[in-house]
């Protein structure tokens, strides 16, 4: 049976004027003539993705769109309408996500995470932009420190949402953010704390030892690539220094003072230079 919204694998059954019928064994699906590959034949099997046109019929395309039927993603807002707003999905087609499935009203050209559904009335896929109801209140089975996929979701009073492996709700404290984040926006993070209330503190960077070790050749490959000097020391403004190497004026002073002290750089008010 064909998928609705999912990309699959399909045989060339019959030449049309218009294109290509493709087919699973048990249903047909036109491939237009624009998206044929080159030197394509009766039986060849092509990877397509199957959605519906303007009209509600199945369509197949052997274009790559940016999500499909489950898939929880971060899509640009085209346009507005009476209906909702419409999401760009790399397709002919754009993805809407009624009124009713937004938790905020979407606006025109932000970034909105939405998890993509088939409407099994309609055979329509629709974006839901409500994400909370898909993530998992389960434990997550993780320990402080370990390394995991977040996906920047919505800025708050606090600092950022993040989803955590697609599965759980995560928070980014604003004191520890050092660059600027957009929703949608995929990073690495580490877990920072695991809360008795079942929230997750995360954080960009690693924790404990790891994160000094790993800080400390952030200083030093930027003193290297700029020729043995950091035009940064202790009397330096914090901006600066989070704007130069994206951490706190905190750990940059302890940082440079633990290679102070192993004998790899000299410190003054306004400088770090390379010890040879």
């Amino acid at each position: 049976m064909l998928q609705i919204g999912k990309t699959q694998k399909l045989k060339i059954g019959r030449v049309v004027e218009f294109g290509l019928y493709l087919t699973d064994g048990k249903e047909e699906v036109l491939l237009p003539n624009k998206y044929i590959p080159i030197g394509s034949k009766i039986d060849d099997e092509i990877d397509v993705f199957v959605y519906t046109d303007s009209e509600d019929r199945p369509v197949a395309t052997t274009l790559q769109p940016l999500g499909e039927v489950g898939d929880m993603v971060a899509l640009e807002v085209k346009s507005v309408s009476n209906f909702g707003a419409f999401l760009d999905m790399g397709l002919e087609k754009d993805l809407l996500v009624p009124f009713k499935e937004q938790g905020r009203r979407l606006v025109e050209s932000e970034k909105a995470i939405v998890k993509i559904l088939l409407d099994h009335k309609t055979d329509r896929m629709i974006g839901v932009s409500k994400i909370s109801p898909f993530l998992s209140k389960e434990p997550l089975e993780i320990e402080v420190g370990d390394k995991v996929n977040l996906m920047i979701w919505e800025k708050t009073d606090l600092g950022f949402k993040a989803i955590i492996n697609e599965t759980h709700e995560g928070l980014l404290y604003e004191n520890e953010i050092f660059q600027d984040l957009t929703p949608g926006e995929k990073r690495i993070g580490y877990i920072k704390k695991l809360r008795e209330d079942g929230k997750i503190d995360v954080s960009l960077q690693q924790q404990g030892y790891a994160a000094v070790t790993d800080m400390s050749q952030i200083v030093m490959d930027k003193i290297i690539e700029n020729g043995g000097v950091l035009a940064i020391g202790d009397k330096s403004d914090p901006e600066e220094i989070k704007s130069l190497l994206g951490m706190s004026k905190k750990n940059f002073k302890k940082i440079v003072g633990g290679l102070y002290k192993a004998g790899l750089v000299t410190v003054s008010d306004y400088e770090v230079l390379k010890k040879d």
